[in-house]
C-alpha cells in the first residue's frame, strides 16, 4: 500500500474500536468493512515493467474514455489519451517512458466528475513534461469529484525510469497522456489499461517488446 493510506487507516480503525465499545458489534463490523475497502483503494501491486524506448506505457490503471487530437500548447500535434480511474482501480501513477522531468505545473480548479470531457480543462490538475530520447511526453494528473488530493513524487529536473511511480491521486480521478503524432496508438476508447504494463503507443510501428525484456519492479539492475 502507498504511505498515504495511514491517516485513513488509523481513522477507520479508531472508529471501528469506538463503535465496538459504545454502540454494537454490527456497527463496528460495518466500519471495519469500510476501512478495509479504503485500504484496498490504496493498494500498490508490483508490476512487470517493459523496458523499451520504443514503447509508451500507460501512466495509470483504468479505462480509456477519450482519444482526441492535440496536446498541451500544441493543438495540431499528437493525440491526447484520457484514462478514467474509478474507485476500484489502482491509483498509483507511473511514467510512460524513461527520461527527465523538465517541468511540473500545478493548476487549481474545479472537481467535476473525472469521466466528463471538461474535467481535463477545468479540474484541479498537475502537468508533468517528460523529455525522452524519442521526444516529449506529457502526463496530466486530474482530480475528480471525490478526489481532492493530487500527489506528485517527483520534482522538475529529476530523471525517471520507464514505469516508475510518479504520483498518486486520492479516489476516483483521471490521467491524460499526450502522445506524439509519430507514435502509433495501440489502444481505442473503451479499452482497460494498467499503469506501467499496458502499451498505449509505439514509435515507428515497432512490435511490442518481448516479455523477456520486461523487468519486475524492485528487481531492476
Amino acid at each position: 500500500m502507498v504511505r498515504d493510506v495511514w491517516p485513513y487507516l488509523a481513522a477507520g480503525l479508531a472508529l471501528t474500536l469506538l463503535l465496538a465499545l459504545t454502540v454494537s458489534a454490527p456497527a463496528a463490523a460495518a466500519a471495519a468493512l469500510v476501512t478495509a475497502a479504503v485500504a484496498s483503494f490504496f493498494r500498490d501491486p508490483r508490476r512487470r515493467i517493459p523496458q523499451d524506448p520504443a514503447l509508451i506505457l500507460s501512466p495509470a490503471d483504468g479505462r480509456v474514455v477519450k482519444i482526441a487530437p492535440g496536446r498541451e500548447g500544441a493543438p495540431d500535434a499528437g493525440r491526447c489519451v484520457s484514462i478514467f480511474l474509478s474507485v476500484f482501480n489502482v491509483h498509483v501513477n507511473r511514467s510512460p517512458a524513461r527520461g527527465t522531468i523538465s517541468s511540473i505545473r500545478y493548476t487549481p480548479g474545479s472537481f467535476l466528475p473525472a469521466f466528463r470531457d471538461k474535467a481535463s480543462d477545468l479540474n484541479e490538475q498537475n502537468l508533468l513534461v517528460l523529455d525522452t530520447e524519442r521526444g516529449v511526453l506529457q502526463v496530466k494528473q486530474i482530480a475528480g469529484l471525490i478526489a481532492r488530493r493530487i500527489r506528485c513524487y517527483k520534482r522538475a529536473g529529476e530523471p525517471v525510469g520507464q514505469g516508475e511511480k510518479i504520483g498518486f491521486i486520492t479516489f476516483g480521478s483521471r490521467v491524460d497522456l499526450m502522445v506524439p503524432a509519430e507514435a502509433e496508438l495501440r489502444v481505442t476508447v473503451g479499452d482497460r489499461v494498467k499503469g506501467g504494463t499496458s502499451i498505449i503507443a509505439v514509435y515507428g510501428g515497432i512490435p511490442p517488446v518481448r516479455s523477456a525484456d520486461s523487468v519486475e519492479e524492485g528487481r531492476r539492475a
